[in-house]
């Protein structure tokens, strides 16, 4: 009967072995690509999201295909009885010079996409709003022009 050896120098060549093998199949374009997750993409949204608002992180990204290609960026949200709705929504319209006439207020690059007027626009982070998500300008400007009507936007707690 044999004896079972600890060779310490026989498992490093073996971990080698491994790795050098998958880094083979990867390099011969055999491998899947991971599906794109929280823990991938760095946003907690699914892959058909073009915005992803995390509301508990207070952060907001910008996808395509599971990708982060933009973000994370920092925002605010709806206050108490103005709470930004979570869900799956889809831009509706774009205004770059928008001005509520509910709040009588600004809202620079304002991107809506909800049915009652909740967007990303410019604004002031360190204020919770009436339910928009507030971007600084430097955001508020990418979102704006990245983001077209149609796509789809998602809200998570």
């Amino acid at each position: 009967m044999g004896t079972l050896r600890s060779n310490t120098s026989t498992k490093t060549g073996r971990a080698a072995g491994v790795l050098a093998g998958a880094v083979a199949i990867a390099a011969a374009g055999l491998a899947a690509a991971p599906a794109a997750s929280a823990e991938t993409t760095g946003a907690p949204c699914g892959p058909k999201a073009a915005a992803c608002v995390d509301l508990s992180a207070k952060r907001a990204w910008l996808m395509s295909d599971g990708k982060v290609t933009y973000g994370p960026v920092p925002m605010s949200a709806g206050k108490p009885g103005y709470r930004t709705p979570p869900g799956t929504f889809a831009v509706t319209w774009k205004n770059k010079d928008h001005w509520s006439k509910a709040y009588d207020a600004p809202m620079p690059y304002a991107v809506f996409f909800t049915k009652n007027g909740i967007a990303f626009h410019e604004g002031d982070i360190s204020r919770e709003s009436h339910g928009c998500v507030r971007l600084r300008h430097e955001a508020a400007k990418t979102f704006f022009a990245e983001l077209q009507p149609g796509e789809v936007v998602q809200v998570v707690r």
